[in-house]
């Protein structure tokens, strides 16, 4: 071994130490920041690294690369809504799919017909695996930004003959990794491999519903790892193969997590959109009660504990400012104040958490749902902003319900519950919350921020 084939594998070892230390400080809002910075250190070298392995000549498209590249996510980043985070990540993933399906079709393009025929079958194996993960996930990435921004129906999309075209795609797919194997230099088997996972990742995304959609994306980065990883195994490239496995590996986990929040199993998310719809129970009925913001403010003044369950609806009304200042007021009035985040709550996974520690919300005052549920008779108070399907207790009492079964943080134990919404509809899911007619629950219409100031004021007043 040379010196520097030495110092590259080196570098390559370092690179994953980062990347693996820069996860581990991920785990934690106060560490994050840190973690993302060494994470990065740990891409720039690998990066650099791999350039000086690859020998290089002509940098000219890279740096054009980089600099245009850098300035759009620069941009990007600093103009963001944090409503229209979970959107971006899509985006993200399926431009890390897409770069994984040019890297293989870079890999082909590259090689004469004599060194495809010479080649060893494994590589096309891998380089097919590359292809076919990369466009499925940058096909469904895109699919699942439209539903999350709006930009179409976020409900499941079905139609006669759904399960007998993907299964068709599916055997398309079989079929075309023994040729694309057989026959790498026939280019008519990567191009349709190319069409026939564009098609089947939009189909595996338009019949999962708009409610399952953080789900998605924490499987799509999954998958966005998983090809990044069979790119590494195609370009012989060491470090890629490592980092692709550890995205893999954490989005998959992740995406475990959320199913089990949602006490359903990954394939009957991804199959949703096969299944019989569930047939509706009991009709809901009953009065919803209104209060205003002043009376909510006498309620939270006698108050000596309360539960606050964010949702997207705070994301939208950009509230976790004016709700750190109706904490810090409360804790001055003696009074204790927690928040109970669920896996699902928002459109992305740690949606919530991001928004809170945006605004400085101490960490230690955020708990699961386990944790609050067992004691939920004890808060004084449970508000609720924004959040719907999370604390529908229709998940709990309505067997015809669509997300009976679904573990939900259960406000509606708690001695009172303030439901701050625009509206009285249904969520995210499209599903009525009986909550709504509970006697102990009432419903503070109007945009939350506005709500909170008003609440803020009436006790800055008192």
């Amino acid at each position: 071994m040379d010196t520097l084939t030495y110092f590259i594998n080196l570098a390559y070892v370092a690179s994953a130490a980062l990347f693996i230390f820069g996860l581990k400080l991920l785990g934690h809002p106060d560490s994050a920041r840190k973690g993302n910075f060494v994470s990065a250190i740990g891409m720039f070298i690998a990066v650099v690294v791999t350039l000086m392995d690859q020998q290089i000549i002509n940098f000219h498209w890279i740096v054009i690369g980089v600099v245009v590249g850098g300035a759009i996510g620069a941009w990007k980043a600093k103009t963001v809504e944090m409503t229209a985070m979970p959107e971006m990540v899509s985006l993200f993933n399926g431009f890390g799919g897409m770069a994984s399906l040019l890297v293989g079709w870079a890999t082909i393009s590259g090689m004469t017909e004599e060194q495809l025929l010479a080649a060893d079958g494994g590589l096309f194996v891998a380089t097919f695996l590359t292809i076919m993960i990369g466009a499925v996930t940058f096909s469904g990435s895109f699919i699942a930004w439209g539903k999350l921004s709006g930009k179409m129906n976020s409900k499941a999309i079905i139609f006669d003959g759904l399960r007998l075209v993907s299964l068709g795609h599916l055997i398309a797919l079989t079929i075309l990794v023994v040729l694309f194997t057989l026959q790498p230099d026939v280019g008519i088997w990567l191009y349709l491999t190319i069409i026939v996972a564009l098609s089947f990742g939009i189909l595996a995304t338009i019949s999962i519903g708009g409610a399952d959609m953080p789900v998605v994306i924490a499987l799509l980065n999954s998958y966005s790892g998983v090809a990044a990883a069979a790119a590494g195994i195609a370009i012989d490239n060491t470090i890629l193969v490592v980092t692709g496995l550890l995205v893999g590996a954490s989005g998959l986990i992740l995406t475990n997590i959320m199913c089990k929040a949602m006490n359903r199993s990954l394939l009957n998310v991804l199959l949703s959109g096969f299944a019989k719809p569930p047939e509706m129970g009991e009709k809901i009925e009953g009065e919803v009660k209104i209060m205003s913001s002043s009376d909510a403010f006498y309620v939270l003044e006698a108050a000596q504990s309360v539960l606050v369950v964010p949702g997207y609806g705070m994301a939208v009304a950009q509230a976790q400012h004016a709700v750190r200042e109706l904490q810090d007021l409360l804790e001055e009035n003696n009074c204790a104040v927690e928040y109970a985040i669920h896996a699902v709550a928002g459109r992305m996974p740690g949606h919530m958490n991001v928004l809170l520690a945006e605004a400085d919300v101490p960490y230690e005052q955020l708990f699961e749902m386990d944790d609050v549920n067992p004691r939920m008779e004890n808060y004084d108070v449970a508000i609720v902003i924004g959040a719907n399907d999370v604390v529908n207790p229709a998940a709990k009492e309505m067997k015809g319900s669509p997300i009976y079964g679904m573990p939900v943080i259960e406000v509606y134990r708690a001695k009172t519950v303030f439901v701050l919404k625009r509206s009285a509809n249904a969520g995210f899911a499209g599903v009525d919350n009986p909550l709504f007619f509970k006697e102990n629950t009432r419903m503070v219409l109007g945009d939350a921020k506005d709500t909170l100031n008003n609440i803020i004021r009436d006790f800055s007043t008192d």
